[in-house]
């Protein structure tokens, strides 16, 4: 047994000691009662038996004495010293062949006996005993009887006997004594009472078993409840890691011992996109991965090392004994390594990563509070590097939080209040330098007036689970202002992942389009590989829903990702957007990015596909296009986003290029355009 088993051995029978006490105490005095009861039954049955059996031995002694004393006719000559009668003589025989009776005896009226029959012998005494006994029950008028047990060889070991006073006419006459054996009569009594001894100490032992196991059987359950009410005290009911009131009380510990001890590190742990896990799998899923988690982390850690959870997907590690940050780091590293092993759920692999903030004590903190904090710090920090890595707390890091949470508040109220706007990117067909439409681009304004660009804030709307709800207003928006335009300008708009896992997009998007008025065939959707990699079916489902509405499906940011390709035949999209990255090393990498758009325009043409070219900024660019043939352009040569206040303006100077009239009669068209926008 290793040294941490013994330490579990040990607490856990400290543990259980203060509840043992009591347990043996109700058991003594249980027992204690049981043996009493026991013994008062068994001196009770015996009472009760002693007691008829000497009432019958001195009713069957009495009985034979009486018989006696009426079937002898002369009985009152005999005890004057007469021989008997032959009549006399007859019953004392017959007597003597009794199984019960062994003797008797005929005492005269002063208490001397004058006649024994015994052993088959009758004897007339000349020299008469004088009997004690036989003359108190003639002074009495009364039958005495006494029971004795037998102490001589000839005499039996139980017996009885009585001496009956003979009257006649008020006047007695002798005093009859028989001598009974009770022997066989007290071994049947004996038997009797054994068996009902027996059967009684069954009975009470059965009446007091059924309590006892059920005090044994509730006390049991109320040491496991007890146990169990102690665990979870101190234990995260899911995983069996420790949780936070314990995890304070160790660290309360550790920081007390730290001067002695040196360093000790807290690793902040959070799994990256969990909630994905717990969209695809169900929360059976997520559960399953959290348990697979906390056991890698119990076989990890060392055992002066805390495993603790947190709640949710957030585990904390505490390292005793860190020397310094480089051991601190490379004891994450290890954490990190083990975490991040496919799991095996099901019919499923799961492959998750883990983000990690690391606190060091006491130069972080010196309070269990303030280094959880630190920790909890680094572990943002992590998270907005790009998740899967490490992190340190920087002091720092305190103003960016403040920030954080200013901006989270700044979005709740955005998304209470309607506060988001929409800026609108033009987009234009390359062979004709025509606009046919405006990508939604969504903007936050902040309180000085300045625009949150959605690379800050979009993190932050996902992580607070709002996304959903921005997506569905953008959408509402997005319409209600292209329904304003003329018919041949569509308006595009973007689909997070987040939308599709909160539920029926189409019907987010039907009612858009019925409540703005726009028809279907003016709104282009677009997505991101991202989206597809989750649960494929349900969302191509969701997207053919789509399709059959009318809508324009588009693939954004294509060829960032590393299986675009095969969702291009699994998919009938309308458009590919050639993300921007392309057009950035245009100028520098020579003739790669224009062939690889090349080859994306040529693929899309024979995809039936059009093609969208991102980030188009300078003529350069703009004549390449030209000469790939391409299909649609976007980016700063062609306008940059604005506030849909001066889309108007865009459009009408796109009528004035592409209307083939003269001026006279353009003037008033280009000014009904004006109203109606």
């Amino acid at each position: 047994m290793n040294v941490k088993a013994m330490k579990q051995v040990v607490s856990r029978g400290l543990a259980s000691t203060p509840t043992a006490t009591p347990i043996v105490q109700n058991t003594v005095l249980i027992l204690a009662a049981f043996v009493l009861l026991i013994g008062g039954t068994l001196m009770a049955v015996k009472i009760a038996t002693d007691h008829l059996l000497y009432q019958t031995a001195e009713t069957d002694a009495q009985s034979w004495a009486q018989f006696l004393g009426s079937s002898i006719t002369d009985l009152e000559q005999i005890a004057a010293g007469e021989l008997p009668s032959a009549g006399s003589m007859s019953v004392f025989q017959w007597a003597q062949k009794s199984d019960q009776v062994f003797r008797y005896e005929i005492f005269n009226r002063e208490g001397y006996s004058q006649l024994v029959a015994d052993h088959n012998k009758i004897t007339l005494l000349s020299l008469s005993e004088y009997s004690a006994a036989a003359a108190r029950s003639l002074v009495a008028g009364k039958p005495i009887v006494e029971v004795v047990e037998g102490h001589s060889p000839k005499m039996p070991t139980f017996f009885a006997r009585a001496y009956v006073p003979v009257i006649v006419d008020r006047r007695p006459i002798a005093i009859v004594a028989a001598y009974v054996d009770q022997t066989l009569e007290r071994d049947q009594f004996h038997r009797t009472f054994l068996i009902a001894a027996v059967s009684l100490c069954l009975l009470t032992g059965l009446s007091f078993s059924i309590p006892v196991v059920t005090l044994v059987r509730r006390t049991k359950e109320k040491r496991r409840g007890d146990r169990r009410i102690r665990f979870l005290a101190h234990h995260d009911a899911l995983t069996g890691l420790a949780n936070r009131a314990w995890l304070i009380e160790k660290l309360d510990k550790e920081l007390a011992a730290l001067p002695a001890r040196g360093n000790l590190a807290v690793h902040f742990i959070d799994v990256d996109r969990f909630k994905d896990v717990n969209d695809s799998l169900g929360h059976d899923g997520g559960d399953f991965l959290l348990k697979t988690l906390a056991e890698r982390l119990r076989a990890a850690i060392r055992i002066d090392d805390v495993a603790a959870r947190l709640g949710g997907d957030e585990f904390v590690v505490i390292q005793a004994r860190a020397a310094d940050s480089n051991e601190a780091e490379d004891f994450a590293r290890r954490l990190m390594s083990a975490l991040t092993r496919t799991v095996e759920f099901k019919e499923n692999t799961i492959v998750s990563t883990v983000s990690v903030g690391i606190a060091l004590a006491p130069a972080d903190g010196r309070t269990p509070e303030r280094l959880l904090k630190s920790a909890d710090l680094a572990l943002y920090r992590s998270k907005a590097d790009g998740r899967n890595c490490i992190r340190f707390f920087d002091p720092a890091m305190d103003a960016d939080v403040l920030a954080r949470i200013a901006l989270e508040k700044t979005v709740r109220d955005a998304v209470l209040h309607d506060g988001f706007v929409l800026h609108y990117q033009p987009m234009f067909e390359v062979s004709r330098r025509r606009l046919i439409g405006f990508e939604a681009l969504i903007r936050l304004p902040a309180k000085d007036g300045t625009l949150i660009p959605p690379l800050a804030f979009i993190p932050v709307a996902e992580d607070l689970q709002l996304i959903d709800k921005i997506g569905a207003w953008v959408l509402r928006e997005a319409c209600r202002t292209a329904a304003i335009w003329p018919e041949h300008l569509s308006i595009a708009v973007n689909l997070s992942p987040a939308q599709f896992a909160a539920g029926s997009v189409s019907a987010v998007v039907a009612a858009a389009l019925k409540e703005a008025g726009l028809a279907a065939q003016r709104l282009e959707l677009e997505i991101t590989e991202r989206l597809l990699l989750g649960n494929t079916e349900a969302i191509m489902r969701e997207l053919h829903t789509l399709k059959a509405m009318g809508v324009a499906i588009v693939m954004d940011d294509f060829g960032t990702g590393y299986s675009s390709l095969s969702y291009l035949w699994r998919f009938p999209f309308d458009k590919i957007k050639i993300d921007r990255s392309f057009m950035a090393g245009f100028d520098g990498s020579g003739r790669d990015a224009e062939t690889v758009m090349k080859t994306i325009i040529a693929l899309g043409r024979e995809l039936h596909m059009r093609v969208t070219v991102e980030g188009v900024e300078t003529a350069k660019q703009a004549a390449f296009l030209d000469e790939a043939d391409g299909d649609e352009a976007q980016g700063f040569y062609f306008g940059r986003p604005v506030a849909a206040s001066e889309v108007g303006a865009c459009i009408l100077a796109d009528l004035k290029n592409v209307l083939p009239e003269p001026e006279s009669t353009l003037a008033p068209k280009l000014t009904k355009a004006a109203h109606t926008l």
